[in-house]
């Protein structure tokens, strides 16, 4: 959904100059809202629809934004989708291959894709989840594919140090998304994010920040690391 994080984070991005390549599955409405705020603030949107689980459809997306606009500095890996089920014999073949191409496996592939186009260093920004670190009873596939991204950013951050490209994560907390209603339990919706620390749950635009920074040169000597808006629960991740 090009809501929630995704969104923030492109127009916060805009904010700051930067013209933007929009990859999205099926949810054209949300898609042209969010170009449709980029361009408020004077920046370039291109919207690409399809499935970044799949490594050809990842590689023409970046040919087809390498050429709209020249080049390319910073990969958000955004993508993610979520099935919650009550115990692991309920995760079917299916959804535990679906989770990990759209939440992992795409994120080989666009990086595949894109680290030619890097020209001077670059940087690659992955979202991961305060569930890598603490799990979750009824997300097991999603948590699993979280914890792969932290050790996926580890090392290709060592991988990729050389070639002056950053590689860095952030790991939201509970986060008010559209489908957070759709995902939830009617209590669960109410009481959602009440457990951390600030007793509420975040914004995503108090997430979109993070990525800013991690894609500026404020963090010029930061690579490997997450970043933890979560308000407030200690990870020690």
């Amino acid at each position: 959904m090009i809501g929630g994080i995704g969104r923030a984070v492109a127009v916060l991005f805009a904010k700051e100059g930067a013209d933007i390549a929009i990859v999205y599955l099926n949810e054209h409405r949300d898609a042209r809202e969010t170009k449709r705020l980029v361009e408020t603030e004077g920046c370039k949107c291109l919207l690409i629809a399809g499935d970044v689980g799949r490594e050809k459809f990842c590689k023409d997306a970046v040919q087809r934004t390498s050429r709209e606009f020249g080049r390319i500095n910073i990969l958000v890996n955004d993508a993610a989708e979520q099935h919650p089920q009550e115990w692991i014999t309920k995760i079917t073949e299916k959804q535990l291959e679906r989770t990990f191409r759209t939440n992992i496996f795409s994120m080989f592939f666009m990086t595949k894709a894109v680290i030619r186009h890097f020209k001077n260093g670059g940087n690659i920004i992955s979202t991961t989840s305060v569930t890598a670190y603490q799990g979750s009873p009824h997300l097991l596939d999603y948590s699993s594919t979280k914890g792969a991204i932290v050790a996926f950013t580890r090392s290709l951050a060592q991988a990729l140090a050389e070639k002056k490209i950053r590689v860095n994560a952030v790991a939201p907390g509970p986060i008010w998304m559209p489908l957070i209603p759709r995902l939830s339990r009617p209590n669960e919706v109410a009481t959602f994010g009440s457990d951390t620390r600030m007793g509420r749950a975040g914004e995503p635009e108090e997430v979109a920040t993070c990525f800013v920074f991690f894609a500026s040169d404020d963090s010029s000597y930061t690579t490997g690391q997450v970043l933890h808006p979560n308000g407030g629960r200690v990870v020690n991740g």
